[in-house]
């Protein structure tokens, strides 16, 4: 079940993010695992597969760095903020909060179907850096807190607000989700959260995973990459949805 929920959480991250959903939950169901284990390990895993659909996507869309790698380094900082965060309070009290944000998040992309099919950058010089630096920080502080879903989120703020191509958005994405992986690791690591040996068989199948789909969604292009991700945050929303009905059931 680990193998084959960390190859679908490769591709599903490769393409749009929420590998997350797969995972994590699946993490949750090995004995005697705790929920910080599970999170941590989790981290050990993607990071495998986000490295490598990271390196695919830079060798055939070449992405922007110069605003990737500057955001990338501020959600390494949150990340790692978020995850000394996530051992201290539970998940139950932001997910509200990430429900409410993917809905509305479902029905913008819904309601416009011209979305992230041309490159209209909305930002210029220091003013998109700055928003681009902004997105990175908060996100990377969810993906230290929580993490499922993070690769959707980074899409989204990148096609609707900074006005990149589905594409380009789910590529410079993964090297933004490669270093909140890393930053949550910085700290999960030293802390002895992480099983490693489950980690890293996670991470040779969310390394399969990632090459694929990061080829699929290259050779489709950003219209099946709007396709997944509607489908991806339907299916965070249920998941969510009813682990909030749950917990107060």
């Amino acid at each position: 079940m680990v193998l084959l929920a960390g190859l679908a959480a490769g591709w599903i991250d490769a393409v749009v993010g929420g590998g997350g959903l797969l995972q994590l939950p699946v993490l949750l169901m090995v004995p005697g695992i705790t929920p910080v284990q599970a999170l941590a390990t989790n981290k050990l895993g993607s990071v495998f597969g986000t490295t490598t659909s990271a390196i695919t996507y830079y060798r055939r869309i070449h992405p922007d760095l110069s605003t990737a790698l500057p955001m990338a380094v501020v959600a390494l900082g949150g990340s790692f903020g978020g995850a000394i965060v996530a051992t201290l309070l539970p998940a139950e009290v932001i997910k509200p909060v990430i429900l409410l944000a993917l809905v509305g998040v479902a029905v913008f992309t819904a309601a416009r179907p011209q979305l992230g099919r041309d490159t209209g950058l909305r930002y210029e010089g220091r003013r998109h850096l700055a928003v681009a630096l902004l997105i990175g920080a908060v996100i990377g502080f969810y993906d230290g807190v929580l993490g499922p879903g993070t690769g959707t989120f980074l899409v989204i703020s990148l096609v609707a607000i900074l006005g990149y191509t589905f594409l380009q958005g789910s590529a410079q994405a993964k090297i933004v989700n490669l270093f909140t992986n890393l930053g949550a690791i910085a700290f999960f690591l030293p802390s002895g959260h992480i099983l490693l040996g489950l980690g890293l068989v996670l991470g040779v199948a969310n390394m399969i995973g990632g090459y694929l789909g990061a080829r699929m969604a290259i050779r489709r292009g950003s219209g099946f990459i709007r396709i997944v991700f509607l489908v991806v945050v339907f299916v965070l929303i249920v998941k969510l949805g009813y682990d909030f009905v749950a917990d107060w059931a």
